[in-house]
């Protein structure tokens, strides 16, 4: 564990003019680990303190950064391991705009479900259960939420893949399995 002070850490982030900042071409020198946690129901939690202030659990999303199976925040000069539990984002909401399927993250973020932003089914990291997860931007992924998982399996549609049922949902041309029946 590394000493860590979360206001420079957090001064040193608001300073980024992006709105997502490039993390992927920032390589700062490893710091050490700190104790902050996302917990399997999205949580963020900081030397066991749920961080209640949402634009700060924004600020540290958008500086997230995943490298093989390990998890960062990481600023130009600073680079802090984490724990998440299962994977740090939800999809908590959802609608279609037009023929487009629009996922709504725990963190407020927007993703239209394409090859960009596919939904595949992993296992969660904790349950073990087989569950649709969408990518939401450089290797990080977002589980569905078990109500968005429910409303969407109503709406999709029974067909073969691999000679196996399941349940297809399309978002523009874009085509996914919800799992299979």
């Amino acid at each position: 564990m590394t000493t860590f002070d979360l206001g420079t850490f957090q001064k040193q982030i608001s300073s980024q003019n992006a709105a997502m900042p490039p993390v992927d071409k920032w390589d700062p020198e490893f710091c050490g680990d700190i104790d902050i946690q996302i917990k399997h129901d999205g949580s963020w939690f900081y030397m066991g303190t749920p961080i209640g202030r949402k634009p700060l659990v924004k600020l540290f999303a958008s500086v997230l950064k995943r490298e093989e199976e390990h998890y960062f925040l990481v600023t130009p000069v600073e680079k802090v391991g984490i724990q998440v539990e299962d994977v740090p984002f939800l999809v908590t909401q959802w609608q279609k705009e037009n023929d487009k399927l629009v996922l709504t993250t725990n963190t407020g973020q927007d993703l239209i479900v394409s090859t960009e932003n596919p939904v595949k089914i992993f296992a969660d990291k904790k349950t073990g259960a087989y569950l649709p997860y969408a990518l939401v931007r450089r290797n990080l992924w977002a589980r569905f939420h078990q109500n968005v998982f429910y409303q969407l399996a109503e709406l999709g549609e029974e067909q073969e893949l691999d000679g196996k049922r399941h349940l297809i949902f399309n978002s523009d041309n874009y085509h996914f399995s919800l799992g299979e029946l």
